[in-house]
């Protein structure tokens, strides 16, 4: 066989794949796409024109490197957990994505966006918010660089993050809460387009998440892939190899599990897994399980699956986590899921929780909800003593204290 071909897959349809990376035209396999409104095309075609160019240029990359390295504070270690590894019987180790600056993988991306909205002109940012880290990570880089912030959060996330709507106007930033619908995330993101189209000339809009009109999944991807790049060269050090065995992440739209897989995608030898949010459980009818019940559909730009009733309308989506309660899940882990290169699990709100709590009390981190769904993969699938398994530590917990507090009557 050619050597160039060596990671063709066949999906259902006898298709051959030849990648898991998107295609020029913003797909991967069936997924993505722009699907907008005709008053957002300038402003998504201005980006899909100039966002490879302009990541692409030397100053662009050396800005974007040295303010990961002195400002967010990476690389990001790679932590073996040994008590966890213990009980478990293999090799775990975590991306710490939670000792980032702001407590998150979220910054990568809005380093990355805020460096691209500046080099396109745009004075003013709009973003959405679920649990809010994307929201602060927002407002963040618009203090650090002095541009006008807007973040659209849902009126009930901004009861169960109080902490972080606190942070993002202490950094200036204007929250508009979102009361329609469910008055989540999904909701927020209405409104941050519907503001975006009302302002199409001097506003960027940073997505938080792999989803989004194309070249959205693409360049949060992108930004985020220093996650993998790291973890290659990090168990090099380690184990004396660059690919794991498996590289695990909790999924929401997906942004920190686009980034920790995306180095591994074309390798089949390394396993990738996606822990979603199984809510009360799967057909509990409160459940963020989008790859279990979802159906292809077009939400916020793109063809995804996505929770919908039998006519269409999108259903609300349910998880103790603000980050994952979300109905759809980002283009390229639909991808995934339909072609099976991805195994995905979901986790209930207890699993989550009691995961967490696991953690906490065998390493001494307390990880953010969401991450929590990533460590509750344990529960549902035995691993080699041999395997070495990575998860991303996608958050640290302060932002949840108080869901842990009402959860385990602390």
């Amino acid at each position: 066989m050619p050597h160039h071909v060596k990671n063709v897959i066949r999906n259902d349809d006898n298709k051959t794949i030849m990648s898991y990376k998107i295609n020029e035209k913003g797909y991967y396999g069936e997924f993505g796409g722009a699907y907008i409104p005709e008053m957002l095309y300038p402003n998504v075609e201005e980006l899909r024109q100039n966002y490879l160019k302009i990541m692409a240029e030397p100053s662009f990359k050396e800005e974007f490197n040295q303010l990961l390295k002195d400002y967010v504070g990476r690389p990001s270690p790679l932590y073996f957990a040994k008590r966890l590894s213990e009980k478990y019987n293999t090799k775990v180790y975590l991306k710490r994505e939670d000792l980032n600056h702001t407590g998150a993988h979220k910054i990568n991306n809005t380093i990355g966006q805020i460096l691209m909205a500046k080099r396109l002109g745009k004075n003013r940012i709009i973003a959405e918010t679920g649990a809010g880290q994307h929201g602060v990570a927002t407002a963040t880089v618009c203090a650090l660089t002095g541009i006008e912030c807007v973040v659209y959060m849902g009126e009930i996330d901004i009861a169960r993050q109080a902490p972080n709507v606190a942070r993002m106007k202490m950094l200036g930033a204007k929250v508009v809460p979102a009361l329609s619908g469910s008055r989540t995330l999904k909701d927020a993101t209405n409104e941050a387009i519907r503001d975006w189209i009302n302002n199409p000339i001097d506003t960027h809009y940073i997505i938080g998440s792999a989803i989004g009109p194309h070249p959205y999944p693409d360049m949060v991807t992108q930004f985020q892939s220093i996650i993998s790049e790291e973890i290659k060269w990090q168990l090099k050090e380690k184990e004396g190899k660059e690919n794991p065995d498996y590289v695990v992440a909790c999924i929401g739209g997906g942004s920190n599990a686009a980034g920790t897989y995306h180095h591994f995608l074309d390798n089949e030898d390394v396993g990738i897994i996606a822990v979603e949010a199984a809510g009360k459980g799967i057909h509990s009818g409160e459940s963020a399980a989008t790859s279990v019940l979802g159906k292809e559909g077009i939400i916020h730009g793109c063809k995804t699956l996505l929770m919908q009733t039998n006519d269409g309308q999108i259903t609300e989506p349910y998880s103790i986590s603000a980050g994952l309660d979300y109905p759809g899940v980002g283009p390229l882990h639909s991808h995934l899921y339909k072609t099976g290169r991805g195994e995905f699990y979901s986790a209930t709100d207890d699993e989550a929780m009691n995961s967490g709590l696991e953690l906490t009390q065998l390493e001494g981190i307390i990880p953010a909800i969401e991450s929590s769904h990533a460590l509750a993969i344990f529960k549902h699938k035995t691993f080699k003593p041999n395997d070495v398994v990575v998860i991303s530590l996608s958050g640290r917990g302060d932002k949840d204290l108080q869901n842990y507090i009402d959860y385990f009557k602390l």
